[in-house]
């Protein structure tokens, strides 16, 4: 893959041979985010899990201390009074059986984040094949299935993201964006961290982090120790 002359510049700053500590990779992360808008820095964990197996897959959520930096559109799946609170706590768009054809037909998907209530499931198990590959269908383990709809919004408005195995069984999560102080996005990461390592499957033999590393958007990745996790 070809990168170009910034890129290819930013990664001078950062020596590949070396696994940084989380202070500093975070640093070097918001150093080599020169492009022009606000990056996003996502970090990139390579687990030692296998999730063909059931009882090795990872999912969750946690909630960023800083936020994400980015405004987040929360659609919400309820009936009678629970309509009445998902609005109340912020949601974007509220609704129930309505909304399938406007999702299944129009291709309407102004929206980042689906919370549903237990009840609402049957009708929003009618978009599996929409949302599904999105990674927008609600889920218990990620707190987005619930009857608490006003702290599911509130919780997701205020910062709260899911992290879940892709299918190389690595995470991929945002921690905030290159504007975010250096103690904010120490923050964001040590909670993501906490999370996912009591995430760790009691099944799993073997290491369960192989690697991690920080990228901004569109600069280089900077590698960090696994040593302390």
């Amino acid at each position: 893959m070809k990168h170009g002359k910034k890129y290819n510049e930013a990664a001078k700053a950062i020596d590949r041979t070396v696994q940084y500590e989380p202070a500093e990779a975070i640093a070097l992360a918001k150093k080599v985010a020169t492009a022009k808008f606000d990056e996003t820095i996502e970090v990139h964990i390579r687990t030692g899990c296998d999730g063909r197996h059931a009882d090795q897959q990872i999912r969750g959520a946690v909630v960023l201390p800083n936020g994400t930096g980015k405004s987040v559109r929360v659609l919400v799946f309820a009936k009678g009074d629970k309509l009445n609170e998902a609005e109340a706590a912020g949601a974007d768009h509220v609704g129930g059986e309505e909304l399938i054809p406007k999702i299944q037909n129009d291709g309407w998907l102004d929206f980042d984040v689906v919370v549903a209530t237990p009840d609402m499931m049957g009708v929003v198990g009618r978009l599996g094949k929409v949302l599904g590959p999105k990674g927008l269908m609600p889920n218990p383990k990620a707190g987005t299935v619930t009857m608490d709809v006003a702290k599911a919004v509130n919780d997701i408005k205020a910062g709260k993201i899911e992290y879940r195995l892709d299918k190389s069984n690595i995470i991929h999560v945002p921690v905030g964006k290159a504007s975010f102080t250096e103690e904010q996005l120490k923050e964001n990461f040590d909670a993501l961290m906490d999370a996912i390592v009591k995430a760790k499957p009691s099944t799993l033999k073997g290491q369960f982090l192989k690697s991690i590393s920080l990228a901004p958007t569109m600069g280089p990745g900077v590698k960090i120790s696994t040593a302390k996790f």
